[in-house]
Parts: structure tokens; sequence; C-alpha cells
């Protein structure tokens, strides 16, 4: 017998994206967030380009549901283009990855939470119910103490602040990544170059640096030290 929405469960929540590229276990993770959740409306997205053209369509979601693991981008690359599109949308990690440091790295990027993957559905449940009251989930993490005696790069101060960036900032950065110059961004962007240098401008505001070398120094620094990229190996 299925199991019922208790009484006290969560009802902010009416629809939900779940971002998952194995249909199978979307459509258990489904089932499992309308007996804790108090969800009426599921759709399911196996990419990222896809629950991207979804969201930009103006279709309306309450929270997403996110897989670190997709066929079409790399760690946590997905979860930091999902802020950009939908900042205001709590984003619930569900998801095979389980490394402190990634974890970390991805709810300093703004990840409202982070469940296993094949976790009891009181797990799911109480993840709701602290998305709900505005507050952080993250369960078997290791404690304060040992987090912080933890080696820290400057990968997750750098996700943090790219996190900030709009979505023609960061193209305008990637840009930048590639050695072009303003002139040659304008072009292959179609906008003024006055337009270009005030992106510039503010990028740089954003991630705390003064001049596009630095910039270009803390985008590698973010991949390089794995924040963004080894999250993967697809589930």
């Amino acid at each position: 017998m299925a199991e019922t929405t208790p009484p006290d469960a969560p009802s902010v929540f009416r629809t939900a994206l779940i971002i998952e590229d194995h249909p199978l276990f979307g459509d258990a993770l489904a089932m499992t967030l309308q007996s804790v959740s108090g969800i009426e409306q599921v759709t399911h997205a196996e990419s990222l380009g896809q629950a991207a053209g979804f969201l930009e369509s103006g279709r309306a979601f309450d929270v997403l549901l996110l897989d670190l693991n997709l066929p079409d981008v790399d760690g946590l690359e997905g979860l930091v283009t999902l802020r950009r599109i939908a900042p205001d949308l709590p984003i619930l990690l569900v998801t095979s990855v389980n490394e402190t440091r990634v974890i970390r790295s991805a709810l300093a990027a703004g990840a409202a939470g982070f469940v296993p993957k094949h976790s009891r559905r009181e797990i799911f449940r109480a993840a709701f119910q602290a998305l709900a009251a505005g507050e952080i989930y993250a369960p078997d993490l290791p404690g304060d103490d040992e987090m912080d005696a933890m080696p820290q790069k400057g990968g997750t101060a750098a996700i943090r602040r790219l996190s900030q960036l709009t979505r023609q900032q960061a193209k305008i950065l990637d840009l930048i990544c590639e050695g072009k110059m303003n002139k040659q961004i304008a072009y292959e962007l179609a906008i003024a170059e006055t337009t270009v240098k005030a992106h510039v401008t503010a990028i740089m505001r954003k991630l705390g640096v003064s001049s596009r070398t630095q910039a270009v120094l803390m985008a590698r620094d973010a991949t390089m030290t794995g924040q963004l990229s080894d999250a993967g190996g697809h589930s």
C-alpha cells in the first residue's frame, strides 16, 4: 500500500522538476516526493539542456531536484547554470556523489541541500521539512571541526563567487578564458564593445579581482581543484 502524506508534511511545494537521466529512478523519486512532501505535479528532465528549456520557457516549479551526474554537463557546472537561470528556486541535490569536498562546494554554490540516492523516505521527508523552513539539509557529512581541518584550496571560494555571475557574464568570462579581447567578444555575442567593458568590470567586482588575468586564474582554480569537474563519473 502506498504511503500517504502525513498531516505535518510541508505544503509549500506543489510542483517539482526532477533532473535525472535514469527514467526508472526518476519515476521512483517522483513517487517518493508525492508521498512525503505534498508535491502534486512532477516533471522529468533527462539532461541539463532539457531542464534549462523548461525553465526558460516560463514553466513554473516550486523546487528542483538535481543529479550531479548528467550526460551533458560535468560536476557542479549544472548546479551553477541552474542557479543563474532560476536564482530563487531551491535546488536539492539527489545524487550518488558523496565526497564531502564536492558537497561542501555545492552548498557554497547555492544548493539548498543534499540527499544521497536511494535514501529512505524518512530522509526525503526530513529534507523537504528543512527546505520548507528555509534551512539547508545536508545529512551524513563530517562535523564542523573535521570539515575545518580539511585542506582548503581556493576552489570553494571561487565557485561561490562564480555562481554570482549572470549567464551573460559567465559567457563573457568563458571567452576571456579563451584569450579573446573585448572587441572579439562584442562581435561574437553581437553586443556593443562598451557593453562588454561594463560586464567585465562587473565580473571583476563580483569575483573580487582587479584584472582579467586574475579572473581567468580564479575560473581555472575552480576547475583545476576539482570543484567544477571531478564530481563526474556517470552513475
